[in-house]
């Protein structure tokens, strides 16, 4: 079998076996292809772009409308076409979203935990369902009531979840260490009983499972444009919802048989192989008028791609 029929082959049963949802793929495909690229697409192009997936023109039209009810994106008329682009509400969040995808974690800890404490008092002020939700995909844990724990926070990350909840100065935050006593429960005791690390290591370990096959099959190939974009936006697709489980916890205190590093080499090395030829059909489906020199963002990611 030749190498490019394997590779087709290997892509069909992904999309058969493991079926993306459409609307959950148009935002990756917004985050990976088109925001480092200006941000804006006519929706025409969109359509093209989702077709390599099998995903119709309907379900493109239904997605980008809820999409763009929920605030994630912008529609805008022009004639009787129409483009959408990312909405400035909600670049900061998918911008701090991607880049945990495509930066590899660290092991440096100072061993200093973050704590986020809610006064009873602020019960009725702000979103609080939405603020335990978001402080959750940043990896904080609740270890009691109105007390949220993490060893190792993005502190500017945590500064605009408060701010964009309305919790605003009304939360007590603090960084914590342990005082050694030999009576006290150290604060690392707290990963097992808090944090759910056996889940996302499974689904690490799914993701190599996946995936591993296209690395024999693509290296040294050059591989045809659509391929390669429909490679790399499935990559993205399943790894970024993979790594925003992992609450990127330091190298210590993960357990042994970690395997999100694995699960990173793999993505990095896959993507820098489909990167050109994808960039290629990009270039041809986004309109001159909205594209953008996808600058240092772009080629910096996983550790440089030139």
């Amino acid at each position: 079998m030749q190498t490019s029929t394997a590779i087709q082959t290997w892509i069909d049963q992904q999309l058969t076996n493991n079926p993306p949802r459409a609307k959950s793929l148009v935002m990756t495909v917004f985050g990976d292809a088109i925001a480092p690229h200006g941000g804006t697409i006519w929706l025409g192009s969109l359509i093209s772009l989702m077709s390599h997936f099998g995903i119709n023109d309907r379900l493109v039209r239904t997605s980008v409308f809820r999409l763009a009810e929920e605030g994630w994106l912008e529609a805008k008329r022009d004639g009787r076409r129409s483009t959408y682009q990312l909405a400035t509400a909600s670049y900061a969040r998918f911008q701090h979203a991607y880049k945990r995808v495509y930066v590899p974690q660290t092991g440096k800890w100072d061993h200093y935990w973050t704590l986020v404490i809610m006064s009873g008092d602020d019960t009725s002020t702000g979103n609080k369902a939405s603020l335990k939700k978001e402080l959750l995909w940043e990896g904080f844990r609740m270890i009691n009531a109105g007390v949220f724990a993490h060893p190792q926070a993005d502190t500017a990350a945590l500064q605009n979840v408060l701010g964009r909840n309305g919790f605003a100065g009304l939360c007590t935050v603090c960084r914590s260490s342990d005082l050694n006593l030999p009576n006290a429960r150290p604060l690392p005791s707290l990963i097992a009983s808090h944090w759910q690390l056996d889940e996302v290591n499974i689904a690490y370990k799914n993701f190599i499972e996946a995936f591993s096959p296209l690395k024999k099959l693509v290296q040294g190939q050059h591989l045809p444009e659509h391929a390669a974009f429909v490679i790399r936006s499935l990559l993205i697709h399943s790894f970024r919802r993979t790594q925003l489980h992992d609450p990127n916890l330091p190298s210590s205190l993960r357990p042994e048989g970690w395997l999100g590093d694995e699960a990173y080499r793999l993505c990095r090395d896959l993507y820098r192989a489909c990167f050109r030829p994808a960039e290629y059909l990009l270039s041809q489906a986004l309109d001159p008028e909205h594209r953008q020199d996808g600058g240092l963002s772009l080629q910096e990611r996983f550790g440089g791609l030139f």
